[in-house]
């Protein structure tokens, strides 16, 4: 698999695990039918994606960058769908993030290029 089909696969994982993200917020605490089953077929393909990458990027470093990018991403859907915002500290720490993973991918010796 080339390593951009495994990123390609690393940002479904993320993509599928905010979205169930979302949908955890919308279920009202499990008690909503249809978001509860988005979380639920959301998660469990999230993970299953994030097991595939697992062949080829270390698992601390394909979990960090899927840990990493959901929390900015579910931010951002908590700032624009929810109006949740973030103080300047929570946003500091969402750059310090995004700075980690960036470190990680540009100069890690332990994930292929």
């Amino acid at each position: 698999m080339s390593p951009a089909a495994v990123y390609a696969l690393l940002l479904a994982a993320i993509v599928l695990e905010v979205i169930g993200t979302t949908a955890l917020q919308l279920s009202q605490q499990l008690t909503r039918f249809w978001p509860s089953v988005l979380l639920v077929a959301c998660y469990t393909t999230s993970f299953y994606i994030l097991s595939l990458t697992l062949k080829v990027i270390p698992v601390g470093i394909a979990y960090a960058i899927w840990s990493a990018l959901g929390i900015v991403l579910i931010s951002a859907v908590g700032l624009v769908c929810f109006k949740q915002r973030l103080d300047v500290p929570a946003m500091i720490g969402l750059a310090l993030i995004i700075a980690g993973v960036v470190v990680v991918n540009l100069f890690s010796k332990s994930i292929s290029h």
